[in-house]
């Protein structure tokens, strides 16, 4: 046995002995799914997958890693989709057993949740306590709060509540010296000094493994009121953002963006999906408003907004759940659409941010641009306008060979991402930016803010041990990491 192998056994003996022969597996059998994640870009390898019961047990793994200098790869439900949770050696750390409610204060409107819990569980919790809980995403059943505040989440009610960084007020985060840091203060006001919180929301466990959250909650919706339009183009559905937005203020809470061709590929590939307007429109808009009163006239109001953008002609149609399944109905075509596209052979994708004003400009001249650039490319842009998150995904031409196409994925990425950047956009808007966007990051970003970046992480994390090579890391970090995307 060589000496690293011995120093590799030494330490997976202490872990054992302390956490128990079930929370420190070994076994490729054991390692396998957490290895790859759900897109299967990248596939890592790891000595061991660590599941700690609570925060003092990964206190205790992050001090014996510290003391033996293994890297640590946090991971929750592992559904990210840029290669931030995939391992390039040492451990993966699973908080998936760190899944209590802790506490929920109602008069605070707060709820304390451990990193394991998933995300449908902490809702269901604020739902039974009478309060809502926002945050929803497709991944929603499977993805837990620590990756959720890692890659600081955003998902369909942005545009009311904000991303997982507005609706945190405290943490608690395991350093990596094993120290914990307790902020579990349930405060929206402390002025005092630094606001540690916001480090660590949205660093992909490079700078500490978040524990457990001090989570905001809001009232329950009461009235809620959905409706599906088809509009002639991007223009026009930015357009309508604007006069729904200044009319319905606050209520609204969700305006989506979906394109013909997404539309499409849902209706041709998801069992049940029935087409929600009479014709085919380039351009289609799910809205929804809600209200924490019941007699709140949402629908009147709704209704009579639509009819004066058809009446003028801003919309071409529209059509309104009429029921909760109706409604359901409207936005299960919605939330469809990323599966839906994978089943229409590569995708390469982009999720990216604009300032609101320009996401229909940004469409346009980037759907244009990919167009030019490879003939019978099909872009199917979506997403969230109210927040100017777009998910530009295009899909390869009907006769190019999988792999050819996704051999252009750096051509594309140039291409886009040079016009999100003259636009004052980011390259990485709510997925994270892991592997897959490392070095479109040092590109983009400016100069100081990466030096800052780097700064912080040598500060929190002097040897490097916190998913390492990730965000900004080296390359040297994962060369035991290998791309799959020509698979994918």
């Amino acid at each position: 046995m060589g000496i690293a192998s011995s120093v590799h056994q030494t330490f997976i003996d202490r872990l054992t002995e302390k956490l128990g022969s079930t929370a420190v597996l070994t076994e490729a059998s054991d390692l396998e799914g957490a290895l790859v994640e759900t897109r299967g870009l990248y596939r890592g390898q790891a000595l061991a997958l660590v599941r700690p019961k609570d925060r003092d047990e990964v206190a205790f793994v992050m001090q014996e890693c510290a003391r033996a200098g293994i890297p640590v790869v946090p991971q929750g439900g592992n559904t990210g989709l840029v290669g931030g949770g995939v391992p390039g050696g040492g451990i993966v750390l699973s908080l998936a057993r760190l899944d209590r409610v802790r506490s929920l204060d109602p008069l605070n409107a707060t709820i304390t949740v451990e990193a394991g819990c998933i995300l449908k569980a902490v809702q269901e919790a604020a739902d039974r306590a009478g309060y809502l809980f926002p945050l929803s995403l497709a991944s929603e059943g499977s993805c837990r709060i620590g990756g959720n505040l890692a890659t600081n989440a955003g998902g369909t009610a942005v545009l009311r509540y904000g991303n997982m960084r507005e609706l945190t007020l405290g943490l608690e985060v395991v350093l990596a010296d094993g120290r914990v840091w307790n902020g579990l203060k349930g405060l929206r006001k402390d002025n005092t000094g630094y606001d540690l919180k916001d480090l660590f929301v949205g660093s992909e466990g490079t700078l500490g493994i978040i524990t457990a959250a001090v989570l905001k909650l809001f009232p329950k919706p009461q009235a809620r009121v959905t409706a599906f339009v088809g509009c002639a183009s991007a223009e026009i559905a930015l357009r309508l953002f604007h006069t729904l937005r200044e009319a319905a203020g606050d209520q609204l809470t969700a305006f989506e963006y979906i394109p013909d061709f997404g539309l499409e590929i849902v209706l041709k590939h998801r069992p049940g999906a029935v087409r929600p307007l009479a014709g085919r429109h380039r351009s289609y808009a799910l809205i929804e408003l809600s209200s924490p009163q019941k007699d709140s006239g949402l629908q009147e109001r709704l209704e009579a907004l639509l009819g004066d953008a058809l009446e003028q002609g801003v919309i071409e149609d529209a059509t309104l759940g009429s029921s909760e399944a109706q409604s359901l109905a409207l936005w299960h075509l919605r939330e469809s659409l990323s599966e839906v596209q994978r089943l229409e052979g590569g995708s390469i994708k982009h999720d990216v941010a604009v300032p609101v004003s320009q996401v229909a400009a940004f469409i346009d001249e980037a759907t244009g641009a990919c167009e030019a650039a490879m003939p019978g490319i099909r872009v199917c842009a979506f997403g969230h306008f109210g927040d100017g998150n777009i998910h530009f995904n295009l899909s390869q031409p009907m006769d190019m060979d999988k792999g050819v196409f996704l051999a252009a994925w750096e051509r594309f990425n140039r291409i886009v991402h040079d016009i999100v950047h003259r636009m004052n956009g980011s390259i990485a808007a709510e997925h994270g930016v892991g592997l897959i966007k490392r070095g479109e990051l040092l590109r983009y970003k400016d100069p100081v803010a990466i030096d800052l970046m780097r700064t912080l992480k040598r500060s929190l994390d002097p040897q490097n041990l916190l998913n390492p090579g990730k965000v900004i890391g080296s390359d040297d970090a994962t060369t035991a990491i290998s791309s799959l995307a020509a698979h994918s």
